[in-house]
């Protein structure tokens, strides 16, 4: 099957072919009939100049006849005056059928048969001047003027009929140019509708495969959107079951460092304070070994409690989500030095949401020791009907969060835990940043995609 550029080209080549023979018809018409025009002009002034060489001839032999019957010169003055035209009338038809061979013989015949009827009546008029009135009555009573008059009518005759059939021959040939241009422009116009047809049909195809390949790319996009659907919610169940995880996890190895850890660290500092208290006076620098050995022991139990906090908050089971944050932030804000306020109102949340905001605080206030290089810090927690809204504030230095979020793992995983929870988290980093988490008294499950 021919490509489409293959078509279009054959189509306008067509097109220029069907233009170019229209003009070419029109051309060679308006030729033929300029031609003919020219031929029928030319005939009617040729028959028009041989009905005045014949007018010319019997008017001039009427002023004769009427001069030598009266002998008033009067009858002179038309003799005379045709006698002048006619030489004029003959150089003119000459002239006009000088490239007709044909009518050119029988003109110079006519021509001299003119000139000896006109030597007749000279001949007859100076007779009379002479008074030889016998000779130019004989003159007149021969058949000699008749039979010359005879000739000149049928010359003339042969001439009017010639120019005649000229006439008719011209417009013969405009009628065929005419039916020419006729036929023509029916062929260029059946040919431009066919071509034209041939244009809409092939515009249709090309509309119809346009709308084919629209709906196949439609289909495709539509199955590509339902499959990243499908992956992306497959991805964030993937997610949040990693949270989950995670969390059990942390809560499991809490459980480990609190009962097995902390026993282990406990009967060690009874152990000490046992051989503390045996330990006698003179046992050298021992007690001060031993008093070491305590604080040692104090602060890895100080460090196993903030980790099995860090991991698992036993505060936010056993007191509740605000005081728990309050715990958070006044232990963060003694160990980084960060000036935090808090204000925090209660609000009825169930352990998934109290969780997710727990580690939302949390996870900002880790990124602000380590990159805001801010001083102050504040912390709302807003109860309303159906949602709370949880925002935090820092006055340091801020981020592009179009340029941060695709490689910081903290930022979306705040972000995959506020919307796996129901909830929209955003960010403004314009002065200073502010992260705002709104989320639902209790966790929106989602409907697990079909497919």
């Amino acid at each position: 099957m021919p490509s489409t550029p293959h078509k279009m080209a054959v189509n306008i080549a067509c097109a220029l072919i069907a233009v170019l023979t229209l003009i070419g018809i029109s051309e060679l018409s308006y030729i033929r009939s300029m031609e003919a025009m020219d031929q029928v002009a030319k005939a009617h002034v040729a028959r028009n100049h041989v009905q005045r060489l014949l007018r010319d001839v019997l008017d001039a032999e009427t002023g004769q006849r009427g001069y030598l019957l009266t002998g008033d010169t009067m009858y002179l003055e038309p003799y005379k005056a045709a006698i002048a035209d006619i030489g004029q009338t003959q150089d003119q038809l000459r002239e006009l059928l000088a490239m007709r061979k044909d009518q050119v013989d029988t003109l110079s015949t006519l021509g001299r048969t003119v000139q000896r009827k006109l030597a007749e009546m000279d001949l007859s008029i100076r007779m009379k001047n002479e008074g030889k009135d016998d000779a130019w009555r004989f003159v007149l009573t021969t058949e000699v003027g008749k039979e010359q008059m005879d000739i000149i009518r049928d010359g003339a005759g042969r001439l009017v009929t010639e120019t005649n059939q000229d006439t008719a021959n011209g417009y013969t040939e405009v009628r065929r140019s005419l039916l020419l241009t006729r036929i023509g422009i029916t062929l260029v116009a059946s040919v431009a509708f066919i071509a034209f047809w041939l244009y809409l049909r092939q515009t249709a195809a090309l509309e119809q495969a346009g709308q084919r390949q629209q709906l196949a790319l439609q289909a495709e996009r539509d199955l590509l959107g339902v499959q990243v659907r499908e992956r992306t919610s497959r991805l964030a169940e993937l997610a949040t079951h990693l949270q989950q995880i995670r969390e059990e996890e942390r809560g499991h190895l809490a459980r480990e460092l609190h009962d097995e850890l902390g026993a282990l660290l406990t009967a060690a500092k009874l152990d000490v304070a046992r051989i503390k208290a045996k330990l006698s006076a003179d046992s050298g620098d021992l007690p001060a070994r031993i008093e070491h050995l305590t604080e040692t022991l104090n602060s890895g139990i100080a460090l196993k409690r903030r980790i099995i906090e860090d991991l698992r908050p036993s505060s936010l089971s056993n007191l509740g989500l605000v005081p728990a944050l309050e715990i958070l932030t006044r232990e963060f804000a003694q160990r980084s030095g960060l000036s935090i306020a808090t204000n925090l109102e209660p609000a009825q949340l169930d352990e998934t949401i109290q969780l997710t905001v727990y580690r939302l605080v949390q996870e900002a206030l880790t990124n602000i020791a380590r990159y805001a290089q801010a001083q102050n810090v504040d912390i709302n927690l807003l109860s309303y009907k159906d949602y709370i809204i949880v925002t935090v504030h820092d006055d340091g230095r801020g981020f592009d969060p179009q340029a941060i979020q695709a490689s910081s793992h903290g930022l979306q995983g705040m972000r995959h835990r506020v919307e796996a929870s129901g909830g929209r988290l955003d960010i403004n980093a314009t002065q200073g940043t502010t992260l705002s988490a709104t989320l639902p008294l209790t966790v929106l499950r989602k409907a697990a995609p079909h497919g």
